[in-house]
């Protein structure tokens, strides 16, 4: 039996501006503790290692399956234009390629000639919970890479590319394809496409009032009653809010 894979993946289009950049500054932190607050307790996936921590990953995602190896099912399945090569070949601009496999690290689920083909397909990025080969030349290709670290070894070591653009298991989170990838520096987080702007709205707005405490702390203010703030904090930093806004407009109007 021939492994199946959807022929469009839902919802693989580019992120709408205003998303994107609302996306590109809210950290992960931030936005993990929003899907907290919705309820959506497992969207951070375990495990990873980012080869370019200093590169930002918003996209789109797009999946990759891989079964443990079996023999008969490796030959019938993994050579020629595989499932693995057909998802690299097919992958879009602002598209990230998430690959389950299943935490095992025994083999690479990619090197650098697929990472370069994702790069100049316009990917976003990818994220395996696997093992990645060529790690430092994967890393030169300056795209955002996610994976559980590196092996040497080949993907017939442990893994059958099955099939792609389904739901998987990666790092222990759920995705379907079209759900939304961020990554930084402290991980990786799927957000649901139809609370990723109600999200990124309020992480940032969390992300100005931490600023806000922050300054706070270091002028030497305890932190009971501030982290978090009671009511009377609150409303000095309501005041400072409002009176910065009137500046601004202000400003604008004498311009």
């Amino acid at each position: 039996m021939t492994p199946t894979s959807a022929s469009t993946p839902a919802s693989a289009t580019r992120l709408p501006g205003r998303l994107r950049e609302s996306l590109h500054a809210a950290p992960t932190a931030a936005l993990s503790t929003e899907l907290r607050k919705r309820g959506l307790e497992h969207t951070v996936i375990e495990g990873l290692t980012a080869l370019n921590p200093g590169e930002k990953l918003v996209g789109v995602a797009r999946t990759l399956r891989f079964i443990p190896l079996r023999e008969d099912l490796f030959a019938e399945h993994a050579g020629g234009y595989n499932a693995q090569k057909r998802l690299f070949d097919s992958v879009g601009e602002g598209e990230v390629i998430v690959i389950e496999a299943r935490g095992e690290t025994g083999s690479g689920t990619l090197g650098d000639i697929l990472a370069i083909r994702a790069r100049t397909r316009g990917a976003a990025g990818i994220v395996s919970d696997g093992g990645v080969r060529d790690w430092d030349a994967v890393a030169g290709t300056g795209l955002p890479v996610y994976a559980a670290g590196p092996h040497p070894s080949v993907l017939g070591r442990r893994h059958v590319p099955w099939d792609f653009d389904v739901t998987v298991a990666c790092g222990g989170v759920a995705i379907q394809p079209g759900d939304i990838l961020v990554g930084d520096a402290d991980g990786v987080v799927v957000i649901p496409p139809g609370l990723a702007q109600e999200v990124a709205d309020a992480a940032l707005a969390q992300e100005d009032k931490d600023a806000w405490i922050a300054a706070r702390v270091a002028e030497g203010h305890p932190l009971v009653g501030l982290f978090p703030m009671n009511e009377e904090w609150k409303a000095r930093y309501a005041r400072e809010v409002d009176s910065s806004r009137d500046a601004s407009a202000a400003a604008g109007e004498g311009a």
